[in-house]
């Protein structure tokens, strides 16, 4: 993918920090020994293993989803193989990583969004690559392509980017992704703020539609000038809240969070993105030099994320979809329309994170000063 220029001369004193302190960590990292346990090759056959209590560090989302994952699957899997799962749903990851380095990684298995694992593993040598992964674990061999497609962790779990309106509130009812901007929708539209994946997202689509390609930085400086005034979120579930009320008749979702809506008898529809068809990722990583026993219990923590029967209750309570080829899809997404083939999943695009990084500075600067005037 051709590299763009950033279209701002001047390097911002915050871009120099963080170039800094993440220079200054690498620096510091002692050398690979291949004598050490990090140089063995560790692999998970599907078997079961005693790991004599051995402590697995866990970076995922906290709340319901922490409620869940531990009934529907932590606590049975710490039975399985003897150990103890310390889990961390305090996000962000990235600063956690990066103080500790990447010989001594602060989680052994993560679970996150991907512009800042992909921030993390410029920072150092981190991570397993997906296909190490994928290669090391039996329901490796069922994942659609594009689950690796991020370069640096295996994605388990996805849904489409779309737009939530209200049904009800609108006649007509919007139907194209250009809809965000009628006039009609002046000061009921609803996006994210700039720290949020979905804002990310949305500003590269709408770069896109409007412009050349997802890096032509004016089209979509010019688009978030065009939406204002705009209200902002902070998170998918405080969107839910502002379109239930009626103060977003338009607003930027991911496709689960609609249908479930929708399930509750709210009355929403989703406008799935087709132009370019992202995906809100949930995604895992492995980290390279945790200790053997440490790694193959987040191989086997992979693996089970990635088996039919957990995909499809995963499914049911946040509507995601499965990367496996051999998943059944539950009836309240089938209903919907969703379907798990190839030809479902023809264009899924992945922006270009590496070339949104290097640009990140300028575009958060900017969307906060056109959405703050």
């Amino acid at each position: 993918m051709k590299k763009i220029k950033k279209t701002r001369s001047k390097q911002s004193r915050r871009k120099f920090l963080k170039t800094t302190a993440v220079l200054t960590a690498a620096s510091t990292l002692p050398l690979f020994n291949i004598n050490h346990a990090w140089s063995q090759d560790v692999v998970f056959d599907g078997q079961p293993f005693d790991a004599n209590g051995a402590t697995l560090l866990l970076g995922e989302w906290g709340g319901f989803w922490e409620e869940y994952m531990r009934s529907a699957f932590i606590d049975e899997f710490e039975k399985t193989y003897n150990c103890n799962i310390s889990y961390d749903g305090a996000w962000p990851w990235f600063p956690k990583y990066v103080a500790n380095g990447p010989q001594n990684p602060a989680y052994d298995i993560c679970n996150w969004n991907i512009p800042e694992m992909i921030k993390t593993q410029r920072a150092g040598d981190y991570f397993m690559t997906p296909d190490d992964i994928a290669d090391a674990i039996p329901n490796g061999k069922n994942i659609w392509d594009f689950a690796k497609a991020t370069g640096v962790g295996l994605t388990w779990a996805f849904g489409q980017y779309a737009h939530v309106y209200r049904t009800d509130l609108t006649d007509p009812n919007p139907s194209t992704f250009e809809s965000f901007w009628e006039d009609r929708f002046a000061g009921m539209r609803g996006t994210y703020i700039t720290s949020n994946t979905l804002q990310m997202v949305f500003f590269l689509a709408a770069s896109a539609h409007f412009g050349k390609d997802e890096f032509d930085l004016k089209a979509g400086f010019e688009a978030m000038k065009a939406a204002r005034p705009v209200k902002l979120s902070d998170f998918t579930g405080n969107m839910q809240t502002l379109v239930e009320r009626g103060e977003v008749h338009i607003g930027v979702q991911w496709e689960g969070e609609i249908y479930l809506q929708m399930d509750k008898g709210i009355s929403v529809a989703p406008i799935i993105w087709e132009h370019r068809k992202p995906i809100l990722t949930q995604t895992h990583t492995v980290s390279k030099y945790s200790d053997p026993m440490q790694k193959k219990l987040a191989l086997a923590y992979v693996n089970a994320k990635l088996d039919p029967k957990f995909m499809n209750g995963a499914g049911e309570t946040f509507y995601l979809r499965p990367t496996i080829k051999n998943a059944v899809l539950p009836e309240l997404l089938t209903s919907k329309g969703v379907k798990n083939t190839a030809q479902a999943l023809d264009d899924v695009w992945t922006p270009d994170w590496n070339w949104y990084l290097d640009n990140e500075d300028d575009i958060v600067e900017t969307c906060n000063e056109i959405f703050a005037s």
